[in-house]
């Protein structure tokens, strides 16, 4: 059952490896950035893993080929390149 809804647009900025793996794992998936960042908040609200044991898999592999060593133990405490 399909649900309507009203999407907009908007300007997010987000760390460069991780836009990256996000690109990367859409693209695996076949779907849009957009819609996985819905889906990965949604299964949050709610308390739920969004990835199954395989996603998580291809999420190490595009972390290893990105570079990407940040953790959910960093969230809140990045700064961005020249701040203090």
């Amino acid at each position: 059952m399909k649900k309507s809804i009203e999407r907009v647009q908007t300007g997010v900025r987000i760390e460069k490896r991780l836009l990256k793996v996000l690109k990367g794992l859409a693209e695996h998936l076949d779907i849009t950035v957009g819609d996985l960042l819905e889906g990965v908040a949604l299964h949050s609200f709610e308390n739920k893993p969004p990835f199954s044991r395989n996603t998580l898999k291809k999420i190490e592999q595009l972390k290893a080929v990105y570079d990407l060593d940040l953790q959910a133990s960093h969230s809140h405490k990045l700064n961005d390149t020249g701040e203090k």
